[in-house]
């Protein structure tokens, strides 16, 4: 019988395909929006714990296939990366910063291959690793390394909702709040993604509890 995490993710690809169906895209293309749409439901639609880390184990295997499939695409290395840099977050403990280690190679291999892709989004998910993990000895995690990368990643895409989103939040969970608000409003204003829209809403409500944070 399947069970409740398979089911929306499931049901989210044979939507995306129906809807790809006849499209002027790629294999490739169709593949990368069917595993974006796998992470928005794991990631903001799944809400048990058990249930979604079992979705990440999922939408991970998924994405090393396409990255296996596609070695030379920046975008499926970035995606990867973004899967289980999320799949760390949820995973926690010394698994966790395994996880990290290997999103840090995929972004770091990304960037090589095409720093602009994705409108630079390998160097805003290395910069939330190098901001979120601890620094040494246990891990890599570094301010001043965080800041370039994010800051990086708004000098290619000054208006995106992510490159504002994340760079706000760098600084907010730094005591400068007050310096993250018009960061917190430019994401808030991002105009909508086409096939991102579970992951639009999730983000757009990120957003707001932060401006509030930051208003408080």
């Amino acid at each position: 019988m399947m069970n409740s995490t398979m089911r929306p993710l499931l049901a989210a690809g044979a939507l995306l395909w129906s809807m790809l169906a006849g499209a002027d895209t790629s294999r490739f293309d169709a593949e990368l929006a069917l595993l974006q749409q796998q992470w928005a439901i794991a990631n903001y639609r799944i809400a048990d714990p058990g249930e979604r880390q079992r979705a990440f184990e999922t939408v991970s295997d998924s994405a090393h296939q396409l990255t296996l499939a596609n070695p030379e695409r920046a975008e499926a290395m970035i995606w990867e990366g973004i899967v289980l840099s999320t799949y760390a977050g949820v995973k926690g403990g010394l698994g966790a910063l395994s996880l990290a280690k290997k999103s840090r190679a995929l972004f770091e291999a990304a960037l090589k291959i095409d720093p602009t892709a994705l409108d630079g989004s390998a160097y805003t998910s290395l910069g939330i690793l190098y901001a979120k993990v601890p620094g040494f000895p246990l891990s890599f995690g570094d301010d001043a390394k965080a800041r370039e990368l994010l800051l990086r990643a708004l000098a290619i895409d000054a208006n995106g909702i992510d490159q504002n989103f994340f760079y706000a939040q760098f600084l907010c969970d730094r005591h400068r709040c007050a310096q993250a608000l018009p960061y917190l409003e430019k994401a808030a204003a991002a105009p909508p993604r086409a096939g991102r829209e579970v992951a639009d809403i999730g983000r757009k409500r990120e957003v707001m509890e932060l401006m509030a944070k930051a208003k408080g």
